[in-house]
């Protein structure tokens, strides 16, 4: 059949001389690979720079219901065009580690549009937003968590001094006999993070190395609850280009 979409570009790689393999979350189907010929050569018909992690792009292919399949692109041009996340280190080491985190952790091979809707709304913040963005990949973590199906349950009851488990995903008026929790301070600021919408995360107050830890800190929560999640790269280029 021959499929028609919207789709999120999460890595590509080379394949021999001019052509591309790519992992495509795509609105109608979910996540697929897919491999376009002829795209790394003068008179490409599919540009390359289309095929960059977190570019939104219209897509036609043919395409087979199997997610093992190897589907072959015919068309693709831009979805959004992007004004400040190709430009701004800061915005694209952001838009590299929401791709990589996309990567390891999404698998599903079938539609699910408020995910879809989630990544496209919070790369189009990213690529507009006026204010500092130097919380957006940690709400963004918090946030994906919901659709993976581990979001920490915040209720009323986490208002107060508490540690948050990161191996249960639970919060405990007391330390835990583990190291892997957030102490008290932390937890209220991850709470604040997760009330927060993405609009206006940049309010909630952090410093450098608070990022740093929480950052570490939610990362150990996905590797705790996510199978196969381990070895993130980008966190180190984010650290590096935020400063």
């Amino acid at each position: 059949m021959v499929l028609e979409t919207i789709g999120i570009v999460f890595r590509t790689v080379k394949y021999g001389e001019t052509s591309v393999i790519a992992d495509i979350f795509t609105a109608e189907k979910g996540l697929h690979t897919f491999i376009a010929g002829n795209v790394r050569s003068a008179k490409a018909r599919m540009p390359f720079n289309l095929f960059q992690p977190m570019m939104v792009v219209e897509m036609v292919a043919y395409y087979r219901d199997d997610p093992t399949a190897l589907n072959r692109l015919k068309e693709l041009r831009a979805g959004e065009i992007w004004k400040a996340i190709p430009f701004d280190i800061r915005r694209g080491a952001v838009a590299l580690f929401m791709a990589e985190i996309c990567r390891k952790s999404i698998q599903e091979a079938e539609e699910n549009r408020e995910l879809f809707s989630f990544l496209l709304e919070n790369l189009r913040w990213l690529d507009a937003s006026p204010h500092p963005i130097a919380n957006i990949h940690l709400h963004f973590l918090l946030g994906l968590s919901g659709f993976l199906g581990f979001q920490p349950q915040i209720d009323f009851e986490t208002a107060g001094s508490v540690y948050f488990d990161l191996k249960e995903g639970n919060f405990s008026p007391v330390p835990l006999p583990h190291m892997l929790y957030l102490e008290p301070d932390a937890t209220a600021q991850m709470v604040a993070l997760f009330n927060s919408t993405v609009e206006k995360c940049h309010e909630i107050p952090l410093t450098r190395l608070e990022r740093k830890t929480m950052l570490h800190k939610l990362l150990q929560f996905y590797e705790f609850h996510v199978p196969g999640f381990t070895g993130a790269n980008t966190p180190d280029i984010l650290e590096m280009v935020m400063g």
